[in-house]
């Protein structure tokens, strides 16, 4: 699959970007028809950090429930076109990037290309860890509220749905590294403000964890902000290693602005009093 020419008509930009589209989702809809036979198996993939807390069938797999009579179709539906977008993103990262690219000049897709790759990897980090980390401790806490009044049954379409959450919410939030690190990079926001206004930064992850986790719990949002803030950490720690001089500089102009902030300062009190000397000898005169 060739990179078109940069230059090209405005048609011909259409009818290449409507080319790349029709393979996205043909690509789509073969991987997806594939994916809904093996719905089943998937399932249990996904369900496999949290099956302690599911009933089991007779043949010791996790067992939902669907109570409706198309939601066993809309679940597998659901769950095989999820599917079929993770398996062929290479198709659809290729088929992007072979439309975008030629409009970038040279110095920027050394940028770009990189850049496109940390992306990719940090949101593929995220859905691992939830994957491994935060989902078990999520659910026991979920499933623990309904001890003693209530019998859990596992619906389908609800539990399949909150798991892709969670999945894509830590996918998206692991993208925080790459944005602060460029927010650095390209003085959009200096280092040495972002170091100094911590607190401001807490207060806004602490929020965008509430936020973005789905089911609103506690313990979910702390385990969010936790690792939102090991990124945040890294990725200034990452800026700082990169931009080293920089920084340097930022932080002596800083320091030579504060002093010279306190010597106008003291320069302001030394001519103060010296004003009111003067005043008050010249009404002793008087």
């Amino acid at each position: 699959m060739p990179i078109g020419p940069a230059r090209m008509s405005l048609l011909d930009h259409l009818g290449e970007l409507r080319m790349r589209l029709v393979r996205i989702v043909v690509c789509l809809i073969i991987a997806a028809c594939v994916f809904y036979l093996a719905t089943p198996t998937i399932t249990q993939l996904l369900l496999m950090p949290v099956s302690e807390f599911i009933p089991k069938d007779a043949n010791g797999q996790a067992a939902l429930n669907v109570f409706g009579a198309f939601d066993a179709f809309q679940v597998r539906f659901t769950l095989a076109l999820w599917t079929a977008a993770v398996a062929t993103a290479p198709v659809i990262l290729w088929q992007l990037l072979a439309f975008f690219l030629p409009a970038l000049k040279p110095r920027e897709r050394k940028w770009f290309v990189p850049t496109f790759a940390v992306a990719v990897f940090l949101f593929l980090f995220g859905v691992v860890f939830c994957y491994f980390i935060i989902l078990h401790p999520a659910f026991e806490f979920l499933t623990d509220q309904a001890s003693g009044f209530a019998t859990i049954l596992p619906e389908a379409d609800k539990w399949i749905d909150i798991i892709l959450k969670f999945e894509l919410g830590f996918g998206c939030a692991f993208e925080l590294p790459l944005i602060v690190f460029y927010l650095v990079i390209f003085n959009v926001i200096p280092y040495a403000k972002l170091r100094a206004s911590w607190r401001i930064v807490y207060i806004v992850l602490l929020t965008f964890s509430a936020v973005i986790t789905p089911d609103a719990s506690p313990v979910t949002m702390m385990l969010m902000f936790a690792a939102m803030l090991a990124l945040y950490e890294l990725s200034l720690l990452a800026a700082r290693i990169g931009l080293k001089k920089r920084i340097e500089r930022q932080e002596a102009r800083k320091k030579q602005d504060e002093l010279e902030a306190a010597e106008a300062k003291e320069e302001f009190v030394r001519m103060k009093q010296a004003a009111q000397r003067h005043f008050w000898g010249d009404e002793e005169e008087r």
